[in-house]
């Protein structure tokens, strides 16, 4: 459960990234692979990583 809750909060702050900033961050998801393509702003997804372990949204 908890793995999956992070799995599900780091594709969707890449995702989210990756539309606000298409020319800097490309990524594509197929089932338990991951290619990423761009800069990744750490602390954005730092603190998602860290709300999604702490039980927030």
């Amino acid at each position: 459960m908890l793995e999956e809750k992070l799995k599900e909060a780091i594709v969707g702050e890449l995702k989210r990234q990756a539309a606000n900033r298409p020319q800097a961050l490309k990524v594509e998801r197929s089932s338990e692979e991951l290619v990423v393509n761009g800069k990744i702003d750490l602390g954005d997804l730092v603190m998602v990583i860290a709300g999604s372990v702490a039980g927030g949204p």
